[in-house]
């Protein structure tokens, strides 16, 4: 895929095979700028860099880097990134954290290789000035400072691994790759009271249409609390 909405690019070539579905975004800002949000695994910043040639985008065009959530196969390719844009990144104060190693987590899923500092480090409810205008919804339970974006003027929702895309479903991330399911059902819940057009995921997916539907749907069929 390619511009799969005006202005948001879904980055071609990052997928490490035809099992395993990874998705970039490039956003376009108010203005020449743009934005990406996660980085894709160690030495795919080869494919973000291709692209943006290919659509005729200058690398220093991207002057901001959102980070869902710690995890290699998001941050692999970001000292990378930074470096060839000299963009400033951002992710929760919690995720900044074990994403500079500082300190190093044991969860599940694969921590990050090295140690990276992010510029700025956001919390629940920030204003991020990228895409339009978006805000940082710290969605815990995948990782502890798991975030979600959201541009309310469009209705979109970048949920990173808080949910999964599958075929005109959202589901959440399997249970093996959670650092704790009930918190993500919670998290699930507040973004179903979101009013969400296209749900942007960043594995599978993503649900262009009724991904607010989408999401209900799901957050209807776990437990009763």
């Amino acid at each position: 895929m390619a511009e799969i909405l005006p202005g948001v690019h879904q980055v071609e070539g990052v997928d490490p095979s035809p099992d395993f579905s990874t998705h970039v975004y490039l956003v376009k800002d108010k203005g020449s700028s743009w934005t990406l949000i996660d980085t894709g695994l160690p030495g795919t910043h080869t494919a973000t860099l291709a692209y943006l040639a290919k659509i005729k985008v200058e690398p220093t065009a991207i002057k901001r880097i959102l980070l869902t959530h710690l995890h290699r196969d998001h941050t692999g390719s970001l000292r990378a990134l930074a470096e060839r844009t000299r963009a400033r990144t951002f992710a929760h104060w919690v995720e900044a954290a074990y994403i500079a190693n500082a300190p190093k987590y044991d969860g599940p899923g694969t921590p990050p290789a090295e140690a990276f500092t992010v510029d700025e480090t956001l919390k629940d409810g920030d204003a991020v000035d990228a895409a339009g205008g978006l805000i940082a919804y710290h969605t815990p339970g995948h990782t502890p400072g798991h975030t979600a974006y959201y541009q309310a003027e469009r209705k979109l929702l970048f949920s990173g691994d808080l949910f999964f895309g599958n075929a005109e479903r959202a589901v959440l991330t399997p249970p093996e790759y959670t650092h704790h399911t009930p918190t993500a059902q919670i998290s699930a819940r507040r973004m179903s009271q979101l009013s969400i057009d296209s749900l942007l995921t960043y594995h599978g997916g993503p649900l262009l249409k009724n991904g607010g539907g989408a999401v209900r749907s799901l957050v209807q069929s776990f437990p009763a609390t």
